[in-house]
């Protein structure tokens, strides 16, 4: 099996492009509104649940955001559900049940890359113009046919025939890694690589936050922490905080201004920061120029008429 396992890593690694493209695609969407929703039946889908799970407390991120659809539903997480996949109209109907839009974008996750289930929530998804990515093992099978983006890591047979939560699970859970930790990164919930906006939902957390702080500022953990409490446990605002050497109301109104935006709040130089806020003031300024001019066309169009 060891032997085996081996190659599930070569084969993700040649499906790199393909993942890439996905990470894009699903930027984009997010970045317009979009949510991510995974989509699969048994092994693939309780890999899918799995991930959707972890990412609120790790990015911190609204549970909306990813989420996971699995045929037979939550009782499929933990037990088999007969028959749950077989059905290409239950695949429709669940995914039709989330509202979705042209934004989101639907990831369908498949070994065999056939599963009923999987097949109908994408015809549905391409019939309301969201983006479409299958995760398979096999890339010659209908799924291949109904995604704009295949990601095909071809982990050849099982020790165990037929058995896919063997290579092919482990093969959807590391391109699933990739998918939602670069997409998050992305988006700004990472910094460096450390977890800038995790949850802190237990001790355990409120100690890491700490270690997390003390690392990206390279203060000490004393200073971290009065940081920390000072910001109203806030990691963002104790990073800038710390970094700037500032309140933290001053610190707060940095990330406000350019919109929570890690890097840019804590520019090298005020020059960079300023400009941001100079942009900001003069989008603001022009827009209320234009809804004047806008008005006093509007008055000399009504005097002509009269």
């Amino acid at each position: 099996m060891s032997r085996e396992d081996r190659k599930v890593a070569v084969s993700v690694g040649r499906e790199l492009p393909a993942i890439a493209r996905s990470v894009d695609a699903i930027v984009s969407g997010i970045r317009k509104g979009g949510r991510l929703i995974y989509v699969g039946a048994g092994s693939s889908g309780r890999m899918a649940v799995l991930d959707a799970a972890e990412c609120a407390p790790t990015f911190g991120t609204s549970p909306k955001l990813v989420q996971a659809l699995i045929a037979g539903g939550r009782r499929a997480v933990t037990g088999a559900v007969e028959g749950a996949e077989d059905s290409v109209r239950n695949g429709e109907r669940d995914l039709r049940a989330k509202k979705l839009t042209r934004n989101d974008v639907v990831v369908g996750i498949a070994a065999s890359g056939t599963t009923p289930y999987v097949l109908g929530a994408l015809k549905y998804a391409r019939k309301r113009g969201a983006m479409t990515v299958a995760i398979t093992s096999n890339r010659h099978m209908a799924v291949a046919r109904l995604a704009k983006i295949l990601i095909a890591p071809e982990v050849g047979p099982e020790v165990l025939t037929g058995s896919t939560r063997l290579k092919a699970g482990t093969a959807q859970k590391m391109v699933l890694n990739m998918l939602s930790t670069a997409v998050m990164a992305r988006l700004g919930h990472v910094y460096e690589n450390l977890m800038i906006d995790a949850l802190l939902t237990n001790e355990k957390l409120g100690d890491r936050a700490l270690r997390i702080l003390a690392e990206a500022s390279g203060k000490s953990v004393s200073a971290a922490e009065h940081a920390f409490r000072a910001a109203g446990h806030d990691l963002r605002v104790g990073l800038v905080m710390l970094k700037l050497r500032i309140t933290a109301a001053e610190a707060k109104k940095r990330l406000k201004v350019v919109r929570g935006d890690l890097r840019k709040a804590m520019g090298d130089s005020r020059k960079e920061f300023n400009t941001e806020v100079t942009e900001n003031t003069e989008g603001t300024q022009k827009n209320k120029r234009g809804r004047s001019k806008a008005r006093s066309l509007q008055r000399e169009q009504s005097e002509t008429d009269g």
